[in-house]
């Protein structure tokens, strides 16, 4: 627990600076009518979804075009309102497991220079314990230590990348704005208007 905390917490630090580069967060930026990684038409019923559950009108291309801060602001929540009811591992699977594979690369790429640092040191300490230190019997043993730590080391030094990061993240973003069309968000509404009637009654 406590080595997974201080993943999540590095992987926390680094994260703001990685939506800087990646122009904001996926989850806002795809959907502004300027990007084109969703189709018109699908982005326009995501809109006209998302309005509704809001109770806010979706910014225009024009409107969106003169104020940007404003359409994102509204994107924001969007994302909010989205991830919130989206929380259910069972119903929302694929989202939870795009959530996961994010989390761990994000992780991961912040933990990569001291992880390779010490894999570094561990492959220095065995070839000089096997060349030096230790008997035949003993040093023979380092060497699945020493192989370990090299393909550990290439496994970073190739797979951990900030390419790597924002594919997953704009991955898990689209399968953010896609839950817009489940069935279970509907279930939700249903749920919270029920709710507002047994109140006002």
């Amino acid at each position: 627990m406590v080595f997974a905390d201080v993943a999540r917490r590095q992987g926390k630090r680094i994260e703001p600076k990685l939506i800087d580069r990646m122009g904001g967060l996926p989850s806002i930026t795809m959907l502004r009518h300027q990007d084109s990684s969703i189709d018109a038409l699908t982005k326009a019923r995501m809109h006209a979804i998302i309005s509704a559950k809001l109770s806010e009108q979706a910014p225009t291309a024009a409107q969106e075009q003169a104020d940007p801060a404003a359409a994102d602001g509204y994107y924001m929540r969007a994302g909010t309102w989205l991830r919130e009811n989206t929380r259910d591992k069972k119903k929302f699977d694929i989202l939870f497991n795009e959530n996961v594979t994010y989390g761990y690369r994000r992780n991961l790429y912040a933990l990569k220079w001291p992880a390779l640092t010490l894999n570094a040191a561990i492959m220095i300490g065995c070839a000089l314990a096997y060349w030096y230190a230790l008997p035949q019997k003993y040093s023979l043993d380092l060497i699945p230590v020493f192989v370990i730590a090299v393909l550990h080391a290439v496994y970073l030094a190739v797979f951990s990348s900030e390419d790597a990061v924002r594919e997953a993240s704009r991955t898990y973003a689209r399968q953010l704005l896609l839950s817009t069309e489940s069935p279970y968000l509907d279930a939700v509404k249903a749920r919270a208007k029920s709710g507002a009637r047994k109140k006002t009654s």
